[in-house]
């Protein structure tokens, strides 16, 4: 049996309930503590974005930051787990690389090395983090 899924996507923040889909990050194991507002904040200072809806609800986001000329790093990238393993992130993957043509694309990953590397990414060197001052400057 083939199930179709009527499955759209969009490169732009237009009609995103961040709401709802700060609820779904959290329910599907998603989430870093960001608020709705933040992560709203997050999708439009990004150079590149992307989302994939299904019956008027988000199911799967992604963004790049990128300088413009030859560096960009992507971001958030993320498929309901419902509706994974059917081509989502592969496409939301594809919307990004297809507005970052010459550049330099690195993003980090711990559990989907397989999946990126079937996309043609490859190992390249080792990642360092730092985080300044308190998450998401939250002084509370």
């Amino acid at each position: 049996m083939i199930i179709m899924l009527d499955i759209t996507y969009t490169q732009t923040t237009a009609g995103v309930d961040w709401d709802q889909l700060t609820a779904d990050l959290q329910a599907d194991d998603f989430d870093n503590g960001r608020t709705p507002e933040e992560l709203r904040r997050s999708f439009e200072n990004s150079a590149v974005v992307a989302f994939a809806w299904m019956g008027g609800r988000v199911i799967g986001k992604a963004r790049a930051l990128s300088d413009g000329v030859c560096n960009a790093y992507v971001v958030d990238v993320w498929t309901h787990s419902d509706y994974r393993r059917r081509g989502v992130a592969t496409r939301l993957m594809r919307l990004l690389e297809e507005r970052l043509e010459g550049q330099h694309i690195y993003l980090f990953t711990d559990d989907a090395v397989a999946f990126y590397h079937s996309l043609g990414y490859k190992r390249q060197g080792t990642g360092l983090s730092l985080v300044v001052g308190k998450w998401l400057r939250r002084f509370d």
